[in-house]
């Protein structure tokens, strides 16, 4: 099996699954906008004051391109990464994409309850929290459903059983 990638909207468990199919599946585990900040030796919240989501957006395609070279890696890119259709296009031709989804309620809690809010996840709008992920999510679900190969619920079930039913889905789709 090549790179598996995680993509979903923020809070929908990208990192936390991520870490948990690494330690279960053997494989590195990589989150792109983690390895953006330590690159760029700023928080995305820094890079985006300072250059705009454009910047942020350029940078994340460069983190994505490399890692798209990369085998056998567990892969969380940013819950943005399929607005470039490149970084779609790299991620489909080298790993199994699948896409993280939870209800906007869940995402607005667990966004309240995470410490990286505040610096790895500047407002995207001018919006409350919730009214956000609505306007949000209304606007990238297409993104989402055309780039995934497989979508996953994080709603009320554990870490374990997510990583169970992507394992799962996936030993149908590649036997290497």
């Amino acid at each position: 099996m090549k790179n598996i990638y995680l993509i979903g909207y923020r809070a929908t468990g990208k990192t936390t699954v991520g870490k948990a199919l690494s330690a279960a599946m053997d494989r590195p585990f990589v989150d792109a906008d983690e390895m953006l900040e330590r690159e760029q030796g700023r928080t995305i919240a820094e890079i985006v004051e300072a250059g705009g989501w454009e910047e942020f957006r350029r940078l994340e395609k460069e983190i994505l391109k490399r890692l798209s070279g990369m085998e056998r890696h567990i892969i969380a890119p940013g819950g943005g990464a399929i607005l470039d259709s490149g970084n779609v296009q790299a991620m489909q031709g080298s790993g199994l994409v699948v896409w993280l989804t939870a209800d906007p309620k869940v995402i607005c809690n667990r966004l309240a309850g995470d410490d990286k809010t505040e610096t790895q996840r500047p407002a995207l709008t001018d919006q409350g929290v919730l009214d956000e992920i609505n306007t949000v999510l209304e606007q990238r679900m297409p993104l989402y459903k055309k780039a995934a190969m497989l979508t996953v619920s994080t709603e009320g079930i554990g870490v374990d059983e997510i990583c169970r039913r992507i394992l799962d889905l996936a030993a149908g789709r590649d036997s290497d």
